[in-house]
């Protein structure tokens, strides 16, 4: 017999569309969280976890969606074949079996080493639907204008950049953004 398609959907936010990402995959049931991927303890990854059997499919709209980093990547995918249960990833045409062959674990790595480009892309396709949509704000600056020219101002005298960064309760490298910035202006 065969075992049951079980799809797995992450949004980050609550505003995302959680039905979007597996809306063409026939499915018999459908986990969803809404939470960072930064750790996998997610209620639903949790649940999906312990109802996953031997012979089911856990279906994944992509690799990013499951997890952040390679580790929790590899060790979701590996714990979830060893029980018998084979991983698809619909947007990177691939398919985990529990198949311990050296092609297969360099696949699983090599995908999973680009988690974070893959987070990058969907972060550059959300930003560019808000902007469509006429409510991307952009992120919030740091410093008012009036601290950021007193900042590039003692700058300019030669105060150092770590004692700016501490005193306004930036990193340097938003010290060093603040004064270029100035200069191009």
């Amino acid at each position: 017999m065969a075992g049951q398609r079980i799809g797995y959907v992450r949004v980050s936010t609550v505003d995302q569309n959680e039905k979007r990402p597996l809306e063409s995959q026939v499915l018999d049931r459908i986990f969803t969280d809404k939470a960072s991927g930064r750790v996998t303890a997610r209620p639903q990854l949790t649940e999906l976890l312990r109802f996953a059997r031997d012979g089911d499919t856990v279906v994944v709209h992509s690799m990013d969606r499951l997890a952040r980093n390679l580790d929790d990547l590899r060790g979701l995918v590996q714990g979830l074949t060893r029980k018998g249960v084979r991983v698809e990833f619909v947007k990177e045409s691939l398919v985990f079996t529990g198949e311990d062959s050296p092609m297969s674990n360099l696949m699983l790595s090599v995908m999973g080493a680009f988690a974070g480009s893959l987070i990058r892309e969907r972060q550059r396709e959300g930003i560019a639907l808000t902007k469509q949509r006429g409510a991307y704000k952009g992120r919030k600056k740091t410093l008012t204008s009036e601290r950021a020219a007193e900042l590039v101002q003692r700058a300019g005298t030669g105060v150092p950049k770590a004692l700016l960064a501490r005193d306004y309760g930036i990193s340097r490298e938003t010290v060093y953004q603040y004064v270029r910035h100035a200069k191009l202006e």
